[in-house]
């Protein structure tokens, strides 16, 4: 239970102007942005094709990532959460990996085993899949740096689970997937859900690998570099103002979806 007032102490004094500072750098840098803007050319960007495009095409990119990311990482972080084995520790750590590593590299990583010339590359080409420039090369791009926001979530959601009640339901005569889907997944979809939502945020920011991979089509934020670096700071912020207030609306939508009617 959180407390509805602090207790006026040095401590929560002190506290409250540290964390007042680190949340003043978070959103003042944010709103002076989208104050500064003007209305009349934030709302000629928002009518732009280009713009509207690159949007719309990250927001779609990020959710098919999530998707996938739902459908393999789920069982994985059931996997970590519910068993021991020799190496977990490792294997824990590496998949953590993508969080850590600078993302141009991981991009370039991507290239060299999704590539056309790579063997996975020409695989995939075999069902008329190319990972270059296109959109399956931005949704492997964002699902490589944001998945580990749905195994690390899931599995701590899953570690919350008693495994009593998946025990008790077996002896009632359900099989391990009546147990799963009817037992483990509704206790723990709320940080199932979360963690969708985080990847799903992080798959909509990312550039750096997106970018060795799938320069075009563009998303939002190469279409951002691109103007920036063509145009200048003027020309770039008002599609970057528009990408904020996208993301802000959705992510906050989203997370009172998420608790909605959860106390605090």
């Amino acid at each position: 239970m959180v407390k509805k007032w602090f207790a006026t102490n040095n401590m929560t004094i002190t506290f409250i102007l540290l964390g007042g500072i680190i949340f003043l750098f978070i959103i003042v840098p944010l709103l002076k942005m989208i104050v500064a803007s003007d209305p009349k050319i934030l709302l000629d960007t928002a009518l732009d094709s280009e713009v509207i495009n690159s949007i719309g095409l990250t927001l779609y990119a990020a959710l098919i990532a999530t998707v996938i990311g739902f459908l393999l990482g789920v069982p994985l972080a059931y996997l970590l959460a519910r068993f021991d084995f020799p190496g977990k520790n490792l294997v824990e750590g590496l998949i953590d990996v993508p969080i850590v590593v600078p993302h141009i590299a991981a991009g370039i990583a991507l290239l060299f085993v999704f590539g056309r010339s790579s063997l996975a590359g020409k695989a995939f080409n075999l069902i008329g899949i190319d990972f270059f420039d296109s959109i399956a090369g931005i949704v492997i791009a964002m699902l490589f740096v944001s998945i580990p926001f749905m195994i690390d979530s899931a599995k701590e959601g899953f570690k919350k689970v008693d495994v009593r009640l998946e025990k008790v339901s077996r002896t009632l005569g359900a099989s391990p997937w009546q147990a799963f889907f009817k037992i483990s997944i509704p206790l723990a979809w709320r940080s199932i859900v979360a963690g969708g939502v985080m990847m799903w945020a992080r798959g909509i920011s990312e550039f750096a690998a997106v970018i060795i991979l799938a320069y075009h089509p563009m998303v939002a934020s190469t279409l951002i570099y691109e103007r920036f670096e063509t145009y200048g700071l003027d020309y770039a912020r008002p599609a970057a103002v528009l990408l904020i207030l996208v993301c802000l609306i959705s992510f906050i939508v989203l997370r009172l979806l998420l608790y909605r009617g959860q106390k605090t």
